[in-house]
This record gives structure tokens, sequence and C-alpha cells, in this order.
């Protein structure tokens, strides 16, 4: 009977001291699962620094700030970007434009053609745009972008400024000739 409680107490130590949770990999980066999935990495810029994806290849990237990159034409990318990951291709992609002369078209998917062409298709709604594929081998430099908010409230700040200083002029000009008659 002394017998038991000994080995209930081994065993459960035995139990505490064992973790059966798998070893976690290495995390992986989002320009790494682009390249797994055979897509090239620079299609996001760089510094993405959180980003998940589950096992169906939904993904969502967040970015520290909206922002513009250069390739033959210019991209803009969103904060956030989202889209499903396939083997060679972007679905469903929100959060990426694309510029032609001067507008601005919305990335809805993106796919590589046979990779021996090195081509890169850009779906922008009406057509698809066609890239060489070693424009995206590496994640590009992406410059900050103001948003409309951040515009607008700037705007507003120079406005109330500068209709406050005239107005304060105006009334000590005008206060100040009241006190000199």
């Amino acid at each position: 009977m002394t017998l038991l409680p000994l080995l209930w107490f081994l065993l459960l130590s035995l139990m505490a001291c064992t973790d059966s949770r798998p070893e976690k990999k290495q995390e992986e980066t989002i320009y790494e699962v682009l390249k797994a999935h055979g897509l090239p990495m620079g299609l996001l810029p760089k510094g993405v620094k959180e980003f998940d994806i589950d096992e169906s290849g939904r993904f969502q990237v967040y970015l520290d700030q909206a922002c513009n990159a250069k390739f033959e034409n210019e991209l803009h990318y969103d904060r956030n970007v989202s889209g499903t990951l396939s083997y060679g291709q972007i679905g469903a992609l929100s959060g990426i434009s694309a510029q032609e002369l001067f507008l601005w078209f919305p990335v809805k998917g993106i796919r590589v053609d046979i990779p021996s062409s090195g081509l890169i298709y850009f779906d922008v709604g009406v057509v698809f745009k066609q890239f060489s594929l070693s424009l995206f081998e590496t994640p590009p430099d992406c410059v900050a972008v103001r948003t409309l908010e951040q515009s607008n409230a700037q705007e507003a700040e120079a406005v109330s400024k500068s209709k406050y200083g005239k107005l304060r002029y105006r009334l000590d000009h005008e206060s100040f000739g009241r006190n000199a008659v």
C-alpha cells in the first residue's frame, strides 16, 4: 500500500518533466512563405514584421504605415494587405494598387506565368498587367505616404492657424486705434 502513493508521485513527476508538445519550428517570414508558394519575395515591401496565414492560404500582412514602391510602375500598399495564397498566385487580393498613367487601379490578384517565361501578371480588374518577374526578386524599399485623414488634419490645422492669425492681427490693430484716440 505504501508503494502505490510513491508510484503515483513518480508518474506525476515524470509527466511534469516531459513536454508532449511538438517542438515549434523556427518562425517563417512572409517572404519565405511567398517563395515556398512559387512567388517572388519582392511582391511585398521591406519591413513586414507581422503576418497571419491559415491552412487554407488566407493571409493578412501588417505594415507600419501605408507606402509606395517603384517598379516599372508605382505600387501603393495599404497598412493591411490580404489575400489567398496558392501555388504561383495570390487571389482575392486587397490592399495593393497599381498606378497606370495618372490613375490608380486596385490589384485583385497576382499570378506567375510558367516560371521559365519570366513573366508575372497583375489583375487590375479590366486587364492583366504584365511585368518581368525579375523586377520582384527582392523586397522593395517603400516610401511612406500621407493618408487622406492625415492630410485633412494638417490642412485644417493650417487654416485654423492662418484664420486665427488674421483675426488676432485685426483685433490688435482695431484696439490699438481705439486706445490711441
